[in-house]
């Protein structure tokens, strides 16, 4: 799983998902962490056809039925197995409620060592990330107030030749049998069927990126 990333600037992002410089969510980029506020690319809400639009929210999804946004569990990471089982991503998997999460980098633990080492992911072709995510908008019964929200998809990587040396290793599994976890990323070309296809064509394109795209750790 992902508890840190660096997003790219809001013109960043525009340039290279072609949104268009209208959006209603200036974002600065920077350093996102769980439960802090993160920009994310969707298809546009209020659009009858098909647009793209930035928007802006709480990195950890809140789901329709919570009493607060304050949730007392974590949701920046949904694995992607349990998408259409899991209580807190079920309805948004369902609605294809789909998002791209971008991303300069992303970090993560590597134990190789017996301690924590931070590792830092960039893409070798220099461009961000599109990480694969759900977004929802949770709404205050007593308010009207809307809070977005989003979560970060993962996908099992035990085989994965990088993304399977992350993450301490649990002593109760086999070593063959971790669950070691990874980000999903969706290329340029599939980032309208990522957020307008069906639920079958969206689910075909879950696959933690291929060991070429990424850049040396260091």
């Amino acid at each position: 799983m992902c508890n840190r990333y660096v997003s790219p600037q809001e013109a960043a992002i525009e340039r290279m998902w072609h949104i268009g410089g209208h959006n209603n969510n200036p974002w600065r980029g920077g350093g996102v962490f769980p439960r802090g506020q993160g920009a994310f690319i969707r298809r546009a809400r209020h659009d009858a056809g098909y647009t793209r639009e930035l928007a802006a929210g709480q990195w950890g999804l809140i789901p329709w039925f919570a009493k607060t946004p304050k949730l007392p569990y974590s949701t920046n990471n949904a694995r992607s197995e349990e998408l259409a089982s899991k209580a807190s991503f079920k309805a948004s998997w369902a609605r294809g409620q789909r998002c791209i999460i971008p991303a300069e980098s992303f970090d993560e633990p590597c134990w190789e060592t017996g301690k924590n080492v931070w590792w830092t992911f960039r893409r070798a072709d220099g461009e961000p990330w599109g990480l694969a995510g759900l977004w929802n908008v949770w709404v205050d019964e007593t308010t009207g107030e809307e809070v977005e929200s989003y979560t970060m998809l993962t996908i099992n990587a035990d085989a994965h030749p990088i993304m399977s040396r992350m993450h301490k290793p649990d002593p109760k599994l086999p070593p063959d049998h971790q669950d070691k976890r990874s980000v999903i990323s969706i290329e340029v070309g599939d980032v309208d069927l990522w957020l307008q296809g069906t639920v079958d064509q969206a689910r075909a394109l879950l696959a933690a990126p291929a060991a070429g795209r990424f850049a040396p750790q260091g």
